[in-house]
């Protein structure tokens, strides 16, 4: 992709809303660790400075070299990255006497200021820091206030550089993507061309130049990220593509065989494996959750290796790999920490001879759905809720037997069949059940039961990067677990889980 623009990440959880905001106005951006981005920037054309849970006065706050960009791009420095540029250009950087945190108001906007064109003053900014800067670096020039503080935004006169101590990215700031485009195409004029469609024709040209007439295995799941990807890899490289579905022994209640029959009429060359047993056979007796999804990537791999080499002078393994599971998955001193392991991140073991092709990596879920929509994909495939890697591995709290498979597998029908015939089930982002490793007492008639606790979680989101949970209907929650209790042997007790992403995650493991 040409005309980038180039986002720091010096480890705020923001950092990913900004890259949001971005794409949101058709301009491509990537995100790289502070200390670890490009040596080439002649692609960019603009470099954001995000924000960061360290003080710019600590020893051992991050520290990038700007040497290659600072008055060569055009640069937004955000909160960390203005009181950043302000300490060590001949600014000051001191404690605030309150935290400055949460809604405030511009009180004074610079007359003519392009930055802030169609802004008006009172408009409501987001503060998120401990410091505030009490002097303006060098060849600084005031560009807006709010009451508490004075440089909430300053520009750098013989630069295009500009820094705020809001962040703009967040839904509280209610101009704030309206600044960003003033800045991005206003002043650093880059170009809004980021569109599904050119997505397609760039993505399919790149895929034919990079395999040729090489053969490529792709792994089908039946959600939209391994669907999309198989068919831009079908429009460029035809019967080159060899789909396989594997059957983990942790899809949702006759997955495996439904979605092969979705598949039919695709024009896709898919087989499907059944390799259940052989991955709940890996996975007996572990119950430590990053165990249990490095164990099923494994065997995953395994399975492949197996498959490819029935296939002749197969090259490639394909992957639905997404922009959140790249950023996840990156853990350096300072920048975001990882979450949690992802199975399809991470290259391939030295003894398989395949080379990894991921035409979706730069894309957050909204935009491959999307991109989906483009290549004619049915709607009610790309309306599917995300469905984890690991499968229910993770929503079974603990170690993993075919009964307690069996028994989510069976509360999950119940759910999600509920939400499909009340109308709710593309009212929600992501929807599932977790088996909790505790057991309650109940009443069943005249029997005293000790079983099983389970935990619906129904979520809202763009892309997963944050997510909130769903107020599902009380009429909707008491008919579905009455029918789980009903329904589902050795189930006695279900919980509705209210937690919203940060802090807690979409998945319990």
């Amino acid at each position: 992709m040409q005309h980038n623009v180039l986002i720091l990440d010096f480890g705020s959880q923001y950092t990913q809303l900004i890259a949001r905001r971005v794409r949101e106005l058709n301009i491509f951006c990537e995100i790289f660790p502070y200390n670890h981005f490009p040596s080439d920037l002649s692609p960019y054309k603009a470099v954001i400075l995000g924000g960061s849970p360290f003080s710019v006065r600590a020893e051992d706050a991050p520290h990038p070299d700007l040497s290659q960009i600072r008055g060569k791009l055009p640069m937004l420095a955000v909160c960390y990255g203005a009181q950043y540029l302000a300490h060590f250009s001949g600014g000051e950087v001191a404690a605030s006497n309150t935290r400055e945190y949460g809604r405030a108001n511009l009180s004074y906007i610079k007359e003519d200021e392009v930055f802030f064109n169609d802004v008006s003053e009172n408009s409501q900014v987001w503060m998120s820091h401990s410091d505030s800067i009490k002097a303006l670096p060098t060849n600084a020039v005031k560009l807006a206030s709010t009451h508490d503080v004075e440089y909430a935004a300053y520009k750098i006169e013989g630069e295009t550089t500009y820094a705020i101590q809001y962040h703009p990215e967040v839904f509280h700031s209610t101009d704030g993507s309206k600044m960003l485009k003033n800045f991005l195409v206003d002043i650093a004029e880059v170009p809004q061309n980021f569109t599904p469609n050119a997505f397609v024709e760039e993505m399919v040209g790149e895929l034919k130049e990079k395999l040729g007439n090489d053969k490529v295995v792709l792994g089908l799941s039946g959600g939209v990220d391994s669907t999309v990807a198989a068919v831009l890899l079908h429009q460029a490289i035809g019967k080159n593509l060899y789909c396989i579905f594997v059957n983990n022994g942790l899809l949702r209640k006759n997955e495996f065989q439904n979605v092969l029959d979705q598949y039919k009429g695709m024009g896709l060359n898919v087989k499907g494996v059944d390799a259940g047993d052989r991955f709940l056979g890996e996975l007996a007796g572990i119950s430590d959750p990053e165990t249990k999804r490095k164990t099923i990537g494994r065997v995953f791999i395994e399975v492949f290796d197996d498959e490819s080499h029935l296939i002749e002078d197969v090259k490639w393994l394909a992957q639905g790999t997404i922009y959140p599971d790249v950023i996840e998955s990156v853990s350096v001193k300072g920048p975001s920490a990882t979450i949690k392991s992802h199975h399809n991140v991470g290259g391939l073991p030295d003894y398989m001879k395949l080379k990894i092709v991921e035409p979706l990596r730069m894309l957050f879920k909204d935009e491959v759905r999307r991109v989906g929509a483009t290549l004619g994909i049915d709607p009610e495939l790309l309306g599917r809720h995300p469905f984890p890697g690991p499968g229910l591995s993770i929503r079974i709290l603990g170690d993993i037997t075919p009964e307690k498979v069996q028994i989510l597998q069976d509360v999950d029908a119940v759910f999600i069949d509920g939400l499909k015939s009340w109308g709710l089930y593309d009212k929600v982002w992501q929807a599932g059940a977790i088996l909790l490793p505790v057991n309650s007492v109940g009443v069943m008639g005249d029997e005293r039961t000790y079983e099983k606790v389970v935990a619906l979680r129904a979520v809202e989101s763009t892309d997963g990067m944050t997510a909130d949970w769903v107020h599902l209907p009380y009429d909707f929650l008491m008919k579905v677990s009455n029918d789980i209790i009903n329904k589902v042997k050795g189930v006695n007790r279900v919980v509705y889980d209210i937690s919203s992403k940060p802090p807690a995650t979409i998945e319990w493991e």
